[in-house]
C-alpha cells in the first residue's frame, strides 16, 4: 500500500487569476475572441464591464478556444495561484487516499463517501487531489464537457450537430473538480432561465448549474450529512439516471450529469440518509493520528506548506508526476484486467451471506478490484486485491444492528475470510 501512494506524479495546479473588473490585462491579441472578450473567457465565463456608470453581467460558455486559454495561463503571474496542499504530502490516511484514487482510474466505481473525526484532513485530501486529475477529450465550448465519442455523455446541441453532419471541435482539458456549497441554491445547482437574455433578446436560454460543469468530472460535498433535503433530492434523482432535467418557465431541458460523487462529513454533526449513502461507490472511514512522532511529522509538514506554500509544492514535484504517470498507466491498462470467474461468485456470495441490498456491492466491488490491480501494473485480480477494497465497497450497505457492537467493516472482513477460505 506505502509503495502504491509513496509514488507520486502531478502537474502544476493553475488557479484562476483575480483582476478587478478595470484592470483587464493588456494582450492585443486576445482582446476578442467569437466576439467575447478575454476577461469573460478566462474568468469562468463571466464578463463585467462597465458603461456609462452601469454594470453588465453576461454570461457565456466557457472553453470555446483553448489555444486562447493556454496562451492566457502562460502570461499569468504564477505567485498569484492559489496553492493546493500536494497529494503526495499527505501522512497516513492510506484507506482515504486509495478509495480516491481507485475512482480516479475508473470513475465507474461512483464516488467515495469520507466519514471522520473533525481535523484530519478530509476536505484537504480531497482538493488535493486536482492536480492529479487526467485529461479529457471535450466538445470545444460545450457547457457539458460532452464526451465526442459517448453519445450517452452528450449535450443535446452536440448531438443535434453531429445528426446535421457538422465537424466537432475536440480538446484535451483535466477532469474538472466541483464544489458543492451547503447554501448553494436549487437553482444554482441544476440550472435556470438566463433571465439576460430573456429580458433583452425576448428568448428563453437556459444557463447550466454545478451539475452541468460537473458532467464528467468530481462533484464535492463537504459536510454532506448537513446537506439540504431538498439538494439531497436533486443529487439523488442525477446520480440515478446520470441526466439532470430542468423544468422552469415552460422549459423542459435535459442533459447529462454523470459525475464521481465525493462527499466528507463527521458522523457526531448527524447520520447520511441511506438512499444517498448507496449512492457512494465506496466508503472511507478516517480517524485521529495517535502516534506521537506522526502527528508531530504532519505538524512540521502543514508548518512548512504554510511558510512557503511554493517551495513546499516543489519538493514534492516528482513524487506528483510518478503518481500521475502511476494513474494514466493505470487507466489506460484497465480495460485489459481480467478477474476469475470464481473470484466473481464468491464476491457475490459475501454479498448475499451479508444481506446487502440490490447488486452495486457486487458491481462496484468487481471495478474496484479491477482499478486497484490495474494501479498496482497488474493484468489480473487477486483475492488480496479484493480483500483490500472489498470492506470500503460494502461497509456502508450493511444494515444497521442497533445491538450490534462490532463495526461493519470488521463484519465485512470475516465473511470475506469465511468465504475465500
Amino acid at each position: 500500500m506505502a509503495s502504491i501512494l509513496g509514488n507520486s506524479s502531478a502537474a502544476v495546479l493553475t488557479s484562476r487569476p483575480f483582476y478587478s473588473s478595470t484592470s483587464k490585462p493588456s494582450l492585443p491579441s486576445l482582446s476578442q475572441v467569437s466576439g467575447q472578450s478575454y476577461w469573460r473567457k478566462y474568468n469562468g465565463g463571466i464578463g463585467i464591464q462597465g458603461k456609462k456608470g452601469r454594470a453588465q453581467l453576461q454570461v457565456v460558455n466557457v472553453a470555446t478556444d483553448i489555444d486562447t486559454v493556454e496562451q492566457a495561463k502562460r502570461v499569468v503571474d504564477k505567485d498569484s495561484q492559489r496553492p493546493v496542499y500536494p497529494f503526495a504530502a499527505i501522512v497516513g490516511q492510506d484507506e482515504m487516499k486509495l478509495c480516491l484514487l481507485l475512482n480516479v482510474i475508473d470513475p465507474k466505481i461512483g464516488g467515495v463517501m469520507i466519514m471522520g473525526d473533525r481535523g484530519t484532513g478530509k476536505s484537504t485530501t480531497v482538493r488535493s487531489l486536482v492536480d492529479l486529475l487526467p485529461e479529457i477529450q471535450v466538445v470545444a465550448g460545450d457547457p457539458y464537457n460532452s464526451d465526442p465519442q459517448d453519445p450517452e455523455a452528450m449535450g443535446m446541441e452536440v448531438r443535434e450537430s453531429i445528426t446535421k453532419g457538422k465537424e466537432l471541435t475536440v480538446v484535451l482539458t483535466k477532469i474538472n473538480m466541483v464544489d458543492l456549497p451547503l447554501g448553494a441554491t436549487e437553482d444554482r445547482v441544476c440550472g435556470t432561465i438566463d433571465i439576460e437574455k430573456a429580458l433583452t433578446e425576448g428568448v428563453k436560454a437556459f444557463e447550466p448549474g454545478l451539475l452541468a460543469k460537473a458532467n464528467r468530472g468530481i462533484l464535492y460535498v463537504d459536510e454532506v450529512n448537513l446537506l439540504d433535503d431538498h439538494l439531497v433530492d436533486v443529487l439523488l434523482d442525477s446520480a440515478a439516471s446520470g441526466w439532470n432535467t430542468v423544468e422552469r418557465e415552460g422549459i423542459s431541458i435535459s442533459h447529462p450529469a454523470r459525475f464521481i460523487l465525493i462527499g466528507s462529513g463527521n458522523p457526531e454533526e448527524g447520520e447520511l440518509r441511506p438512499q444517498l449513502l448507496d449512492r457512494f461507490g465506496m466508503h472511507a472511514q478516517v480517524g485521529t493520528v495517535r502516534d506521537a512522532e506522526l502527528r508531530v511529522k504532519i505538524v512540521e509538514e502543514r508548518a512548512r506548506f504554510d511558510r512557503n506554500p511554493k517551495e513546499f509544492r516543489s519538493s514534492y514535484m516528482a513524487e506528483q508526476e510518478k503518481l500521475q504517470q502511476q494513474i494514466g498507466a493505470a487507466r489506460a491498462c484497465l480495460g485489459s484486467v481480467q478477474i476469475d470467474h470464481d473470484l466473481k461468485v464468491k464476491i457475490s456470495k459475501v454479498c448475499a451471506e451479508l444481506n446487502v441490498d440490490g447488486l452495486r456491492g457486487d458491481i462496484v466491488t468487481n471495478r474496484a478490484a479491477k482499478a486497484l490491480a490495474s494501479l498496482k501494473g497488474k493484468d489480473k485480480v487477486s483475492a488480496e486485491d479484493i480483500a483490500t477494497v472489498i470492506p470500503n465497497c460494502l461497509r456502508h450497505r450493511l444494515r444497521k444492528d442497533p445491538l450490534e457492537s462490532i463495526d461493519s467493516g470488521l463484519l465485512v472482513i470475516e465473511k470475506f475470510y469465511e468465504v475465500f477460505s
